[in-house]
């Protein structure tokens, strides 16, 4: 009889390991998920709520499985809100662990340098997975770089961060200026590299090209920069096409043909380097320059220098039968 009761207990105890295996297997080892699947878990969802969800996306088994063994053996963190990514074969305890870490999918939009604020807002407007409107920000107050955001997230967040990084950006770089440039507050430190973003495609150029504007300024010389002939007409979309005479001796704020000095305000979105370059420019006694063909420009110190380098530009143009 001992021996038949002991026997007993020892294959209850067997068949209950197992159970207590086959149960804790549905938690840890189960993988229900075929593919890398996102999931959305709305702001102010439930646990319930959300494993009901799960299991009508077939992702796991039974919604009442998961809630039970999440309280047994899931951590007690909350979960949070957001897009996530349920990878591949991922047990329910991988699941939970992703809601409860926060580790959301991270999307991205990327503002070149150079970008003025009308296409800043098109850009952002025409981004499905964000919500809300938003007007043009002010020229100049966005910093060109790639900036991630969330599924749901208001444009006018993601576009406050991208102005929050101008303003640290400026700070912490005029801070570093060099004594004597030709700006004197970090508005026109910023109208100023506007200015080079738009005259100079070429990295290596841009403190030569800031360099240039700067003596024009401290000299009171017409800057003479066409970008500052097409914003007004475009606000800084391309114009497509070659720029009147009539434009060029138009009377504004911003055309820099018709007025001496800065332009009331930027004309584009310049990006960090160009902000550097206006804040400690080459030492240069160049106040003229003319394309050379290669993508950028040929320097000359007077103007007759300047009239020889235009000599030969245009040369290179007929040549290529663009005149």
């Amino acid at each position: 009889m001992f021996k038949r009761g002991c026997l007993f207990l020892i294959a209850l105890a067997i068949a209950g390991l197992i159970a207590i295996g086959i149960f804790a297997y549905g938690w840890w080892g189960s993988a229900q998920v075929e593919e890398d699947t996102a999931f959305i878990v709305p702001s102010g969802s439930s646990l319930t709520s959300v494993a009901n969800s799960l299991e009508e996306q077939g992702l796991i088994e039974n919604a009442d499985g998961f809630l039970l063994r999440a309280k047994l053996f899931g951590g007690g963190d909350p979960i949070q809100a957001g897009e996530f990514m349920i990878a591949a074969g991922a047990s329910p305890s991988t699941i939970l662990n992703t809601f409860q870490s926060g580790d959301v999918i991270r999307r991205f939009v990327t503002i070149p340098e150079g970008t003025p604020s009308i296409i800043v807002m098109e850009k952002l407007m025409a981004e499905p997975l964000l919500t809300g409107e938003i007007a043009a920000p002010a020229e100049g107050s966005v910093l060109p770089d790639t900036y991630a955001f969330e599924r749901g997230e208001p444009r006018g967040a993601v576009l406050a961060r991208m102005q929050q990084a101008m303003d640290e950006t400026l700070a912490e770089l005029w801070a570093q200026r060099k004594p004597g440039i030709a700006v004197s507050t970090p508005e026109e430190a910023v109208i100023l590299a506007s200015i080079v973003e738009k005259e100079t495609g070429v990295a290596r150029e841009r403190r030569m090209v800031a360099g240039l504007y700067s003596n024009r300024v401290k000299d009171g010389m017409l800057l003479q920069a066409d970008p500052t002939i097409i914003y007004p007409i475009t606000k800084g979309k391309p114009l497509g096409r070659r720029i009147r005479q009539s434009e060029i001796a138009a009377i504004n704020d911003y055309n820099t043909y018709s007025m001496a000095g800065l332009p009331k305000g930027p004309i584009t979105n310049p990006g960090r380097e160009s902000i550097a370059a206006v804040l400690n420019p080459a030492e240069t006694s160049a106040r003229y320059m003319v394309a050379d063909g290669t993508g950028g420009h040929a320097f000359a110190d007077t103007l007759e220098e300047h009239n020889a380098n235009v000599d030969k530009w245009f040369a290179l143009r007929r040549k290529r039968g663009e005149m």
